[in-house]
């Protein structure tokens, strides 16, 4: 049966674009729909190495490289207090209470540089799209998709708004890449929110941040930075946009917003006035973007495929955004799909559901890493800046802020972390146990 393309990408951030490119470039004919005009502001600034490979593969990696976004070396954590730390039988240190770790300390594979890049996601996602349109995708800009209809065995129809027009545009698989408006998880009523990291941020930019204050080590002043704040299960990332503007984000339990009744404005500055060095300097600055606010950070699906749909990017998952994963799986997720789905459309058998598996169990897997590692994380709290500056873990930690969890292994880190936690966890008296946070995620859930 003819239809008008072979795939249909909805939407046209990381995740989109990339599968666009990637389809386009294996032979397929691909419509890539998405509802904004490019450059239009986003979160998720910084990336990490994993997005290197796919960014080549596609051949999108030389304008990102051209396009002067501050080059990333490395990720630094601080608290808003400098306290000793009790002796433990876990660290030599006796005080560690900021932490840093490099991208050169550990070889990754398919990544031949020591950094990736902090990113306006504005003029980043644009790179993607003008990439996909390049490789031969047909995009589509400002069309909004209204319903997608999988009833008919031979094709896909999706149903488009154009000017105050509804046109019917058909395929042969459809790829869902939404985000985290999720036009299938929400048509097939799929999504399932997270029951503990129910986690809200308020956000902005500020121009002539002196990064250097915030630091002790100036040649660090290119790492993303995550400030604890003295609240629980409370952070600030602080990311380089340009030389000299800087991405301010507070992160907490949405709860407490609810509980503050404040305005954006007053609810940022009475959080970060916890932290009155973080505070100082951002006083001094100028904020230069409104305060927006980010809620429903973390969720899956009950599916990520079925017959003739894929969903990808925070379309099918979204965890907390504490290690930079979104871009990260955003695109490897787009690279693992496209697989299946140019071996499902070589074979010309269709695109059932069973043709997606292999990507379906890759993701999940690698995203049950990030989160199970991001839920000990928040049970460690502050303890985390001895544990990543201890050498017996170092390079485990590392793997996982790289990134590198597609390889089907799990990461070593995670069972010294359990390890670690139980002990602490099990031990009331133990000199960290104060110092624990509050979140408990059901890490082994078979959805989370």
């Amino acid at each position: 049966m003819n239809t008008d393309f072979d795939a249909i990408v909805i939407g046209g951030g990381p995740a989109g674009s990339t599968a666009a490119a990637y389809l386009a470039m294996g032979g397929m004919s691909v419509a890539l729909i998405e509802g904004a005009v490019f450059p239009r502001p986003h979160v998720g600034e910084s990336l990490v190495p994993a997005t290197t490979p796919v960014l080549h593969e596609t051949g999108a990696l030389e304008e990102v490289d051209a396009a002067g976004f501050p080059r990333k070396y490395g990720a630094s954590w601080t608290t808003a207090e400098t306290r000793d730390l009790p002796p433990s039988e876990f660290s030599e240190l006796s005080h560690a209470w900021t932490a840093d770790v490099q991208f050169v300390e550990r070889d990754q594979v398919g990544v031949e540089r020591d950094y990736t890049y902090h990113v306006d996601r504005g003029r980043f996602d644009l790179i993607l799209m003008k990439n996909a349109e390049a490789r031969g995708a047909k995009v589509f800009s400002g069309v909004r998709v209204l319903r997608v209809d999988l009833d008919d065995p031979e094709l896909v129809t999706v149903t488009a708004r154009l000017g105050r027009s509804e046109v019917d545009l058909t395929c042969r698989v459809v790829v869902d890449a939404s985000g985290r408006q999720g036009v299938l998880g929400r048509q097939l009523k799929m999504k399932v929110f997270d029951p503990v990291f129910d986690q809200y941020a308020v956000h902005t930019w500020f121009e002539g941040l002196d990064r250097e204050s915030l630091t002790s080590s100036p040649e660090r002043a290119d790492h993303i930075f995550v400030h604890f704040l003295p609240i629980k299960d409370t952070w600030v990332w602080q990311i380089p946009i340009t030389e000299t503007v800087t991405s301010i984000g507070v992160v907490t339990q949405k709860a407490r917003f609810r509980e503050a009744g404040a305005e954006r404005e007053d609810f940022f500055w009475d959080f970060v006035s916890s932290h009155p060095k973080l505070e100082a300097a951002l006083r001094k600055a100028e904020r230069v973007r409104p305060f927006t606010a980010e809620a429903d950070y973390s969720y899956a699906m009950e599916r990520i495929c079925g017959d003739r749909y894929v969903l990808i990017g925070d379309a099918a998952r979204f965890v907390d955004p504490i290690f930079s994963s979104g871009v990260s799986v955003a695109l490897n997720s787009a690279r693992l799909a496209c697989r299946d789905i140019l071996a499902a459309h070589k074979a010309g058998g269709g695109f059932p559901a069973a043709a997606f598996q292999a990507y379906e169990d890759t993701l999940r897997r690698a995203v049950s890493y990030w989160y199970e590692f991001i839920s000990i994380y928040y049970r460690l709290n502050v303890l985390f800046t001895v544990f990543v500056q201890d050498p017996r873990y170092r390079t485990d930690v590392l793997k996982m802020l790289q990134g590198d969890v597609y390889d089907g292994e799990e990461p070593r880190v995670l069972q010294a972390m359990r390890d670690v936690l139980a002990v602490v966890e099990n031990d009331p008296s133990h000199p960290w146990h104060p110092f624990l946070g509050t979140l408990r995620a059901p890490a082994m859930a078979p959805r989370f």
